[in-house]
């Protein structure tokens, strides 16, 4: 009894030394160390993961699904028939290899231009002294506000007149001029990069003699490689995915991918259907998500090889602040 007695205080001190290991193990030191916070927080990060991936792997199931699976409603993600003659069909029905050339010429050189225009208007606005440069700034930022429904006809009108419509050059040639797909939001990521480098970069160089044009190319511009890649990538995609222009300045003598895909449903089917009237038809269901697989693929092979740098360019730029 007495051997009991003694053993007490000791079992009571193990069973408060577990209670609190398993306290620490289920909630952590901290709120968001604990196991449950832990299996929340993946809970929540899994089904947002999921709203987020179901397109895509609606597109993926039914781009390979049969005639059979197409009309069959108790065929959902996994078809039992797989085939390929959708990716077939999609193909020929986008024309893929020039729409495809189409879309990367106006994607690729629109937005090699506009890095480097968007990086010197930026620059200026951010180093450079001159009158009017604060109502310089108020108008790039005003060009961003505008809505391009409200100009696109006067645009229209000035490019018939110059013979550049049906053309890549409705599209190079503003962007040479910095007024390209979200210029103007570009130049602000250029001029917040710029302003937050030291001034000491600069007086060293003027001291050694280096002029403005030297400066700019050989010390700020290569500083800015992370700006160039985030901007790079989000003027590619948008170029890329862009329609509304594409619809209003091109034809079907020159149409990218966004335009095809359009364009697809008649294609297809052989019949003329306008917006009112456009119905879901299962036969066609299968060709138009390849279709859509084949427009996704490019940017997505883009964004996976350059993911690293585009984050870090991310949080170099303050684009996340």
């Amino acid at each position: 009894m007495k051997l009991q007695t003694r053993m007490q205080p000791l079992l009571a001190f193990a069973r408060r030394k577990q209670g609190q290991r398993v306290r620490l193990v289920l909630l952590g030191k901290h709120t968001n160390d604990g196991l449950i916070a832990k299996l929340l927080l993946y809970a929540v990060l899994s089904i947002v993961a999921f709203l987020y991936l179901q397109p895509l792997l609606y597109v993926l199931s039914t781009m390979f699904k049969s005639l059979s699976d197409l009309i069959d409603p108790t065929v959902k993600y996994l078809p039992r028939d797989w085939t390929l003659g959708n990716v077939a069909k999609a193909w020929v029905g986008l024309e893929y290899p020039s729409a495809f050339a189409n879309t990367l010429v106006i994607a690729l050189f629109c937005s090699i231009i506009q890095v480097i225009v968007c990086a010197i208007t930026g620059y200026g606005l951010a180093r450079l002294r001159f009158p009017g440069r604060g109502l310089l700034f108020f108008l790039v930022v005003l060009t961003f506000l505008i809505p391009p429904q409200v100009y696109v006809i006067p645009l229209f009108v000035i490019y018939g007149k110059l013979g550049l419509l049906n053309t890549p050059f409705v599209f190079l040639i503003p962007a040479l001029f910095g007024q390209g797909l979200r210029s103007a939001l570009f130049i602000i990521i250029f001029r917040q990069f710029f302003l937050g480098q030291p001034k000491a970069l600069e007086e060293a160089a003027k001291l050694d003699g280096a002029t403005v044009n030297r400066l700019f190319w050989r010390i700020m511009l290569p500083l800015a490689s992370s700006a160039c890649i985030v901007v790079f990538l989000f003027s590619f995609i948008w170029y890329w995915n862009m329609y509304y222009e594409a619809s209003m300045f091109l034809s079907s003598d020159f149409t990218p991918l966004s335009i095809r895909l359009d364009s697809l449903e008649q294609v297809l089917t052989g019949n003329t259907m306008t917006h009112f009237n456009i119905k879901q038809n299962p036969v066609t269901e299968g060709a138009k998500m390849s279709a859509v697989f084949l427009i996704l693929l490019p940017p997505t092979l883009l964004y996976m090889f350059a993911q690293r740098w585009f984050t870090e360019g991310i949080e170099r730029t303050g684009l996340v602040e």
